[in-house]
């Protein structure tokens, strides 16, 4: 399964996250229509915890699909296969590849336990492989990665049975769909046609057509607030959204996660780093010493956190202006600190920090310092080369006065010639 991971994503909404996959010959990313319910654009997420604008392109809820258009993935071709022609049997072996709980990713074994599932007027595939919320909308496959089923959770009532919208059923939606802008387009199911302005009705049809589909979520106060915040600072906040009023992105290497608690305040968090090993003397007396004010330090299960805690009804005050600056300035002090820590006390970056690629900056010393060495190293051999040289003469020297021998000229020429 490792060769189709790549085409694999997490897709982050502000409702929650799921999984969605790309296939060998089309651009755009597969997912579950219930995914990017209340969407129109969402988030991205591939495996190096990079985050992309994706626009949702179709939409059909009666077959529970939908489509994203992520220009940035344009040049990463899918490799997960189709085959409309190819079997799917009971008790085969299948694979359920996606992001459960929005936790990293995963794949989960198991079998087809039937084929043809009827449930609420159509056939799905019925698996006795694990499938969780997080893990819909991504790829179910058999062992030589063609698509099995597009994995659904959206029933969830029984243990130990997952379902898939099967695969001829998905290669149909991506026959009919013939588009290549950003524009949203709601698919009637009752006659292939594409809607594109919010309406009751299928316009060529007469179908009956939820409304609610054109509609996309209204963000809280709060998450106005926390959005404003996040713009000031460069970051997109589609691509920080992970639930509704809860976001989660990394400023630098840092992972902060920003959030309402019991409907009474504002957090701002971040893991920063694990604690070391030895002596805590010094780091303890330093994290104890508030020396982040207004933020806090505080060790939690041997991570070292920094935070940040207001009442949300002084939003609403006329502190709003002081608690956006501490807001940010907590986002930049989460990127400085987990540096200072790895630095002063030797603590390793957290599990949920981002590896970043090494500053140009930095490849250029390192670059200028290898050639220097390089350059210093070819100085030193040649003058070593130089004085071996020199050795041999007088070695020449000493056997032509015979003042050595034969045997004790050529044992001494050989290990200066080694030395070479």
């Amino acid at each position: 399964m490792k060769e189709y991971k790549n085409s694999i994503y997490k897709i982050i909404t502000p409702s929650g996250s799921g999984t969605g996959f790309k296939v060998a010959g089309h651009d755009f990313v597969i997912t579950n229509y219930h995914v990017v319910e209340g969407s129109k654009t969402v988030a991205v997420e591939d495996h190096n915890k990079d985050r992309y604008i994706a626009h949702v392109v179709m939409a059909n809820p009666e077959v529970d699909l939908a489509f994203l258009k992520v220009d940035a993935l344009k040049d990463r071709p899918g490799t997960i296969r189709l085959d409309p022609d190819r079997q799917v049997t009971d008790m085969q072996k299948v694979y359920i590849n996606g992001f459960p709980f929005g936790m990293p990713f995963t794949v989960t074994e198991g079998i087809v336990s039937s084929a043809n599932q009827p449930m609420n007027g159509k056939n799905y595939v019925q698996t006795d492989a694990a499938v969780n919320p997080g893990n819909s909308g991504g790829p179910m496959l058999d062992e030589d990665g063609y698509l099995v089923a597009v994995t659904t959770s959206k029933f969830t009532k029984a243990d130990n049975v997952g379902f898939g919208i099967k695969h001829t059923d998905v290669i149909k939606e991506i026959n009919d769909f013939n588009f290549n802008d950003d524009k949203f387009r709601v698919k009637c199911n009752s006659c292939g046609n594409y809607i594109e302005k919010e309406t009751g009705f299928c316009p060529y049809c007469g179908a009956k057509i939820n409304p609610d589909v054109f509609e996309e979520f209204e963000p809280s106060h709060f998450a106005m607030f926390t959005e404003e915040a996040l713009k000031e600072l460069g970051q997109n906040p589609v691509l920080c959204r992970v639930g509704r009023d809860y976001w989660e992105f990394h400023q630098g290497s840092a992972l902060v996660r920003i959030f309402t608690f019991d409907k009474d305040y504002l957090f701002a968090v971040s893991p920063l780093n694990q604690l070391p090993k030895g002596d805590l003397n010094d780091l303890l007396t330093y994290i104890t010493s508030n020396p982040v004010p207004p933020y806090q330090l505080a060790i939690y299960k041997n991570k070292i956190y920094i935070s940040y805690r207001t009442h949300l009804s002084d939003i609403y005050s006329g502190r709003r202006d002081e608690i956006k600056k501490y807001l940010k300035e907590l986002i930049l002090k989460a990127d400085e600190m987990d540096n200072f820590f790895k630095d002063r006390f030797g603590c390793e970056m957290s599990i949920e920090s981002k590896k970043l690629d090494e500053d140009p900056v930095e490849i250029i010393k390192k670059s200028e310092n290898t050639a220097q060495q390089f350059k210093e190293d070819a100085i030193s051999k040649k003058r070593s080369d130089d004085n071996i040289v020199e050795k041999l003469k007088k070695l020449k020297e000493l056997y032509d006065m015979a003042l050595i021998n034969e045997a004790e000229y050529h044992e001494k020429k050989v290990e200066l010639l080694k030395q070479l």
